[in-house]
């Protein structure tokens, strides 16, 4: 214990600042444990001993990672992208694994050593990936779904490899017959699990569900996830093939989400010591005495799969310019290239100078990734002439459609939510102009006769050929709070007259969307809660009126543009309600505008019986404007009111004096 607890101390230290930095720096976590693994290790200063038990103990991280992959793999969506996966994923994977083999083989290396070489550098790292894409909004991009789709396959591709490995590791034995055995055994496996487990394993989880205790739970996930992973290594397979199909399994029940958030901890701590076991496997001096080689690795390993990837992007008839874009996103190492490298030396089928400099090439790759994947649309542009052409006239067409339009809406995403609004708006003859990413549902609805073009609205050139200068309203009506951001962001710094609305999955972002300068937030939980709450008051005999008033009492508490819309609205014909009805209204103060150098408390607007929803000051960098503010030239007053007093407002704020009675 005295020798043992120095060790787990130092290990736990130099983890937690290394995280803490890598994370301030936005990097990848994954590389700070392999730092640690590196400067600890027994090549570097020899802290940490590079014991079999360590090797065993880290490869439970390597369970852990294939549980997860498994709890979320999805069959339905296999078949959805199954375009995408088998083919473009398919096409990636086997090219790679070939070509790298036999250039491998050209160098002097072994087959079993070229396999482990080629499986490696076929795999891409689906947390940089994911992550970078998503933060750059491009999940639902063109390039952004083919790379997901490359991705997907690379997962699944790894389980086949993890069996296939140690089966080339057996000495002495007919390569293709261990290989035949291998796969049949794995197979055996998967059929009988998939039959009978799948049979076995809801009853078992919902009875353990029954007993309501958070640590009987977890326990049962860990001993059904160890179960599965001893069985398939008793039968001469990998844990983490059984890890795989325990998440399989578990998938298909109801416990699925539960057990992802159960598990992560464990799977995150085991994951992370795997990455510093890899860590210590890296030789600082050989690295040192072959850097030259593993330079030339490292980059024509990059130019290399970057053409593979955009040759078959090309073959499935996407243009050249996705082609680039998709091929720099996925040109790197993964995850799996590690947990391949360390299988493939623990059976002893790559060592030496070939582990490290392919060791060392894909890590370098990955720190390279994140600067490369973010400039890859640029890179696209500067390498395809006719990608900025295409570019140019989507916006070209955009601007045609939208160059007659004025007092239109805007409408950003044009799925389920956004058809039936545009649905709504066409009953009420209000023209309007929608932007969707998904060139199938453009094709679609255009077809249709509705006024839909392919375009991202979260590009300020896009927004801008759509006339949001002229429109009346800008809605978002996709829930991704990332892109509601930036495109809230873009309308308050170039519009900031067009109120914008936005919809949201919850109310948890509600707050933070209108501070950024949305007019009003609209959950979609929260709406489908008031609905089921109306039909429930119904169904139990409450009246049709009171149900009616108790979810519009809500709406105006939640919502600040329903407050006094429907006071009144059982009684008032149609016609009255309209003149009587709260609106927004922006007010540009212009040159020479009364309200220039006074405040808003100074105007007294409350006479008017109108509320300041909001101040809007262009270009001003974030700053935040009271009524207690001067009013400056070009600034933006958004009003809330009946139609009677706001235009008496706006003209007390441009003339000083007012027009109605």
């Amino acid at each position: 214990m005295f020798n043992t607890l120095p060790l787990i101390l130092i290990l736990l230290i130099s983890s937690v600042f290394a995280v803490a930095l890598f994370r301030a720096f936005n990097l990848p976590v994954m590389l700070a444990y392999f730092l640690v693994g590196l400067a600890l290790g027994p090549h570097t200063f020899g802290l940490l001993p590079d014991s079999e038990a360590n090797r065993e103990f880290a490869e439970f991280g390597i369970v852990f990672l294939m549980f997860s992959i498994g709890l979320e793999f999805s069959l339905p969506q296999l078949y959805a992208m199954r375009k995408k996966v088998l083919g473009l994923g398919g096409g990636q994977v086997v090219i790679t694994l070939i070509l790298t083999m036999v250039i491998s083989k050209l160098a002097g290396l072994s087959w079993p050593t070229a396999f482990v070489i080629g499986a490696a550098l076929a795999m891409s790292s689906t947390a940089i990936v994911s992550k970078i894409l998503a933060e750059r909004i491009d999940l639902n991009s063109r390039h952004g779904r083919l790379s997901i789709g490359v991705l997907l396959f690379q997962d699944i591709a790894v389980v086949p490899m993890l069996v296939m490995i140690p089966a080339l590791g057996m000495a002495n034995s007919n390569l293709m017959n261990v290989l035949g055995l291998a796969m049949l055994k794995a197979a055996a496996m998967l059929l009988l699990l998939f039959t009978v487990g799948k049979w076995l394993i809801n009853p078992w989880f919902n009875l353990v569900a029954s007993q309501r205790s958070r640590e009987l739970f977890v326990m049962n996930v860990l001993m059904v996830t160890l179960l599965l992973a001893f069985a398939t290594k008793l039968a001469g397979l990998s844990y983490a093939l059984g890890a795989f199909i325990a998440g399989m399994l578990i998938s298909e029940t109801k416990f699925r989400y539960q057990v992802e958030s159960d598990i992560s901890p464990f799977r995150d701590i085991l994951l992370g010591l795997f990455f510093i076991s890899v860590g210590m496997l890296l030789n600082l001096e050989q690295i040192y005495n072959h850097i030259g080689l593993i330079l030339l690795i490292l980059f024509g390993f990059i130019l290399f799969k970057a053409l593979i990837v955009a040759a078959v992007v090309r073959l499935f008839k996407y243009e050249a310019g996705v082609a680039i874009r998709t091929a720099v996103i996925l040109a790197q190492a993964g995850e799996f290239s590690f947990v391949i490298l360390a299988l493939g030396a623990e059976h002893k089928l790559i060592s030496g100078v070939p582990l490290q400099a392919v060791l060392a090439a894909s890590l370098l790759s990955m720190v390279i990734a994140p600067f490369l994947i973010q400039y890859n649309g640029k890179i696209a542009r500067k390498l395809v002439g006719s990608y900025t052409r295409n570019s140019g006239k989507v916006v070209e067409e955009i601007e045609e459609a939208g160059r007659h339009l004025h007092d239109h809406v805007v409408i950003c995403g044009y799925g389920r939510s956004g058809q039936y609004l545009g649905r709504f708006l066409r009953e009420e003859k209000i023209p309007y102009i929608a932007l969707d990413i998904d060139p199938a549902r453009v094709l679609e609805a255009a077809a249709a006769g509705e006024n839909v073009m392919f375009g991202d609205a979260a590009r300020r050139v896009v927004l801008s050929a759509a006339g949001c200068a002229r429109a009346k309203a800008l809605i978002i009506s996709y829930a991704d709070n990332r892109a509601a951001m930036k495109i809230l962001h873009i309308a308050q710094e170039s519009y900031p007259h067009v109120p914008v609305i936005v919809r949201t999955v919850d109310d948890s972002h509600m707050e933070q969307l209108r501070a950024a300068g949305a007019a009003e937030v609209v959950p979609e939980i929260l709406e489908g809660s008031l609905m089921l709450a109306s039909h429930a008051l119904m169904l139990l005999g409450v009246p049709l009126n009171r149900v009616v008033k108790r979810i519009r009492l809500f709406r105006e508490e939640r919502y600040k543009l329903f407050k006094g819309y429907f006071h009144g609205a059982s009684d008032a014909d149609s016609e009255d309600l309209e003149k009587q009805q709260v609106r927004l209204h922006s007010v540009i103060i212009t040159s020479g505008a009364f309200a220039i150098g006074r405040s808003l408390t100074d105007m007294q607007l409350d006479v008017f019986d109108v509320e300041v929803k909001a101040i809007r000051r262009p270009n001003s960098n974030g700053a935040v404007l009271t009524t207690d503010s001067l009013l400056a030239e070009g600034d933006v007053v958004v009003l809330l009111g009946q139609p009677t007093g706001l235009v008496n407002a706006e003209n007390a704020l441009l003339i000083g004096r007012v027009a109605i009675k």
